[in-house]
């Protein structure tokens, strides 16, 4: 059966009825979404294997974005955030996205480095020669440590050599190339690191330090563009100013770090979701951003097109995957990614990133035309007016009551339920 992302009224459901759709949608069991229930997701007992420590669990919201086609396909999304609006943002740019066709999303090949640092070589500069000279030993060494993840078509694929001046000297750092398949690949390469560190210093006739992954990912990019129709945006004007609005983005490092914030929303929300690295994959796209023209930059581009539509792209690092990790281990991780129905840490990524331009559109769209306090307090308010001790039927009064006097405070929202409850 194929998924039809595209589900009307979900929010309006009760959380059973919404959970019951979107299973139909997905084509799942209904029963595999068990695990989504808060007593019977990751128990303490679990906790207790992945942490040092452990006292309990935290629970996070977990919701799904819907209307997304990335690559010809439909996929409803699990997203595990905290912040109001984000899963409707992105919901409502993956339908205005789907009018034309939806995301297109590729990848490269999934490579990590890992890096080894190399401490009072006499000659650097020959040392790097000595190590390039032995990129077929090392390789072999290397590729010794993970017979399964050769047998899975990944390993070494290629050895750099780096001299980085630093106050301490110049440091010899060898770089090795790793493909590793599905995994994120920190345990991969790590492994490796250690076990040529010791021939590394021999051939560079130094004392070898650091040996661990880097988290700037360059080498594994996800890409993901999407046309978005100008009258659905809202007209013309619209697409110009959020042109104008990404530009500022683009030339102003003050106006990209909220910019990309606005990516990462929708980013982590489904790295979360699918137990994944939240750090590295947020370590890997900042560092992205910086360097590339002119210091820190904006991740994504948008401009006009020859019909008039807005055209977006985003480029990302995305060092995640499927085995491994809590991936395996959180129940609440396995059954979100049944859910997104994904076979391959490149599709993992690629949907991610589509999510990434998603959500930075409906960001950079809010801020072009009616703000980006509206939606976000729309929704926001609903949880001042809980923390208020408004009742489910008090709800709905209350929250209208703090949109329309624009004050989304919780002194505001128990000065109204004292009105409403004739106590003021």
């Amino acid at each position: 059966m194929a998924v039809n992302s595209r589900l009307s009224g979900v929010k309006d459901l009760s959380v059973s009825e919404r959970r019951a759709r979107i299973a139909r949608g997905a084509a799942v069991e209904p029963e595999s979404l068990e695990v989504l229930d808060p007593e019977r997701g990751l128990t303490l007992e679990q906790a207790d294997h992945m942490v040092e420590n452990a006292i309990g669990v935290l629970g996070v919201p977990l919701g799904v974005a819907t209307n997304f086609t990335v690559n010809g396909r439909d996929y409803l999304i699990p997203m595990a955030t905290e912040e109001p609006s984000v899963i409707a943002a992105a919901s409502n740019a993956a339908r205005i996205a789907r009018v034309t066709g939806g995301f297109t999303a590729s990848t490269t090949e999934p490579l990590m480095r890992a890096q080894l640092q190399v401490l009072d070589v006499g000659d650097p500069h020959t040392a790097r020669l000595r190590l390039l000279e032995a990129r077929e030993e090392l390789i072999a060494l290397a590729d010794a440590q993970d017979p399964q993840l050769l047998r899975f078509g990944g390993g070494v694929r290629d050895v750099e050599v780096h001299l980085v001046d630093a106050p301490g000297g110049t440091y010899v750092v060898l770089h090795l190339i790793v493909d590793v398949r599905d995994a994120m690949g920190a345990n991969a390469v790590n492994t490796m690191a250690e076990a040529i560190a010791g021939r590394v210093g021999e051939i560079a006739r130094g004392r070898t330090l650091l040996r661990i992954l880097s988290n700037k990912a360059d080498l594994r990019l996800c890409r993901a563009r999407a046309v978005f129709d100008a009258e659905a945006l809202g007209g013309p004007e619209v697409v110009d100013d959020i042109v104008h609005a990404a530009a500022l983005a683009e030339a102003d490092p003050y106006r990209a770090a909220t910019h990309n914030k606005g990516i990462m929303n929708g980013v982590i929300a489904v790295v979360l979701a699918t137990g994944n690295d939240t750090r590295a994959v947020e370590a890997g796209a900042h560092s992205h951003a910086t360097g590339r023209y002119r210091g820190y930059t904006s991740l994504s581009h948008f401009e006009k097109d020859s019909d008039g539509n807005l055209v977006g792209a985003l480029e990302l690092p995305m060092a995640v995957g499927l085995v491994g990790g809590a991936t395996k281990v959180h129940p609440v991780a396995r059954a979100a990614v049944a859910l997104l129905g994904v076979t391959t840490a490149r599709e993992l990524g690629e949907v991610i990133t589509a999510v990434g331009l998603a959500q930075n559109l409906a960001a950079v769209r809010a801020l072009a035309t009616e703000g980006i306090q509206r939606g976000h307090m729309s929704l926001h308010a609903r949880n001042v007016a809980v923390t208020a001790g408004a009742t489910p039927e008090e709800l709905p009064r209350v929250v209208a009551r703090l949109i329309t006097d624009r004050a989304v405070r919780a002194d505001h929202a128990e000065k109204v339920l004292a009105e409403l409850r004739g106590e003021g």
